[in-house]
């Protein structure tokens, strides 16, 4: 489903004004790419770039072109490992940000 015009506007909007929201916005785009929904950490990384630093600001970082960045956050992009994190590092730069990967343990396991 394509959001609309409007929709987009206000995130970037709200991305702009609330530094929480924003940050909150790169949170969950880390976490669905860890927790194995790719398709909604792209979707919510793209969001994130649109509203803060833009596709031609980030190729200029990652000395990716920016319309191979747009495809790779598209709907049927597969970004390389390579390139996802070299994104992830310059965003977290941008933001003032550091995200770190801590061990934790599965619902299932924790009931047994």
């Amino acid at each position: 489903m394509a959001l609309t015009r409007d929709f987009r506007e206000t995130v970037q909007a709200r991305v702009q004004s609330d530094p929480a929201f924003r940050k909150g916005l790169l949170t969950e785009a880390i976490e669905g790419l860890l927790s194995g929904e790719v398709a909604l950490g792209k979707e919510l990384l793209r969001d994130y770039i649109n509203a803060t630093v833009g596709f031609p600001q980030l190729a200029g970082h990652t000395k990716l072109h920016v319309k191979t960045l747009h495809q790779m956050f598209g709907p049927n992009g597969n970004p390389t490992a390579n390139n996802l994190f070299a994104i992830v590092a310059y965003l977290q730069q941008a933001e003032g940000v550091r995200f770190e990967v801590r061990p934790k343990a599965a619902a299932a396991s924790r009931n047994r």
